[in-house]
């Protein structure tokens, strides 16, 4: 029903990705992949439902209606099995503000917060700006190429200043869907360690078959009773522009400590075009998230069969979930910096560097393949030209 061989051109669209492009990468002649939306048209029924909106010549104060919330809780329950209740549901602007909120809720000055690196650098870039510390627990790259968490590692490292575990589920930028067995292990640690854990499932809906996304306030009344679930459309229907997620806070007394810090912010309540796009998007989204998911897919192979082509410079890390391809690019520099000038100057690409993800993302690249089809054809053939132009000679960066 949907076409995702073409889209339309971002360039001068006031387009954060584009807007950035010689801050970032030092020249406007590159193609962006760098930041986590898409260069594909947000769902049409999605659009036409906010143009029907302005129809309205008023656009005063709003609450979030209870429909928004009920779509959103109704998403959740038929496609993952998870089940809340709109008394469980807070707005948010976006999943870091959330991130913020927990940690000054749940936490002291000088209190441990445990993350798993490579990750999203707004985790520890959150944790400092609170004066939080840093408790890192690396995951582990095992020889077929994926990561996993490292359970007996983390135990090690928890002490009674441990009071907060922000979870990527799934993981950006390594592209793991945690798989049941592995969230159980996790929370029979948090539970015995008393520690609470803020799950970001911002990623949840790009999880592809045959695997399956597990939220973690859903695996039992233990994981409900200790998460703050954070949820929203931006990744999944290219709606980061309208700055609307939410939080999900079963357990009463969470969510009392967790409104003391909310309410000081005065996050408000949305604007009015966010709650119809919001609402739009997840009562009737699911057949284009479906087709949109085929296309990923495809987009992934192309890369895949690309990096195989090349073996002895880029290795792709096997992914099951997101649009972000981890890249593994130590055969062509050990330096970030230089890989990082390779992709620029040579096959004009603008990616995101590794190390940004923590220091065990050195030597890597994360690729964001949410393109057209058209656009990904025209990336593959750059980084080709370029991978080809290395391994006949050695290129001066």
């Amino acid at each position: 029903m949907f076409n995702f061989d073409t889209s339309t051109d971002r360039q001068n669209s006031n387009s954060e990705k584009y807007t950035k492009k010689q801050k970032l990468f030092g020249t406007n002649d590159i193609t962006p992949l760098w930041v986590a939306d898409m260069d594909i048209d947000t769902p049409p029924f999605v659009v036409d439902a906010m143009t029907d909106r302005l129809k309205h010549p008023v656009l005063g104060y709003e609450g979030v209606p209870h429909s928004m919330y009920q779509a959103q809780i109704s998403w959740l329950h038929r496609r993952y099995g998870a089940k809340f209740d709109i008394d469980d549901m807070l707005y948010s602007p976006s999943v870091v503000a959330s991130i913020g909120t927990a940690i000054e809720a749940f936490s002291d000055i000088g209190d441990n917060i445990i993350i798993q690196t490579p990750v999203y650098p707004q985790f520890f870039n959150s944790i400092k700006r609170y004066k939080r510390e840093v408790l890192d627990n690396p995951l582990v790259q095992k020889p077929d190429g994926s990561w996993t968490m490292d359970i007996p590692n983390l135990i090690s490292q928890i002490d009674k200043k441990t009071k907060l575990l922000i979870l990527c589920n799934p993981h950006n930028p390594v592209g793991r869907s945690w798989h049941k067995d592995e969230l159980e292990q996790l929370l029979d640690v948090c539970v015995q360690y008393n520690i609470i854990v803020f799950s970001d499932e911002i990623h949840g809906d790009l999880v592809y078959a045959p695997h399956t996304h597990t939220v973690f306030a859903g695996i039992n009344d233990k994981a409900k009773d200790i998460t703050i679930s954070a949820f929203g459309v931006g990744k999944t229907f290219n709606l980061a522009g309208i700055s609307t997620s939410t939080v999900a806070i079963p357990n009463q007394n969470l969510k009392d400590k967790f409104m003391e810090v909310y309410n000081k912010i005065h996050f408000a309540q949305g604007s009015i075009l966010s709650h119809v796009a919001f609402e739009m998007a997840y009562k009737y989204g699911d057949i284009w998230l479906d087709e949109l998911k085929v296309h990923l897919w495809q987009n992934y192979l192309s890369l895949k069969n690309l990096c195989e082509k090349y073996p002895q410079y880029i290795k792709l890390t096997p992914i099951e979930a997101t649009y972000l391809a981890w890249i593994d690019c130590r055969g062509i520099d050990k330096n970030s910096k230089q890989i990082e000038k390779f992709f620029i100057l040579k096959a004009k690409l603008g990616l995101s560097r590794g190390i940004f993800f923590g220091k065990s993302g050195s030597g890597f690249m994360r690729l964001n393949f949410a393109i057209s089809k058209e656009a990904m054809t025209k990336v593959i053939a750059r980084l080709d030209t370029a991978l080809s132009e290395l391994s006949r000679v050695h290129i001066n960066l």
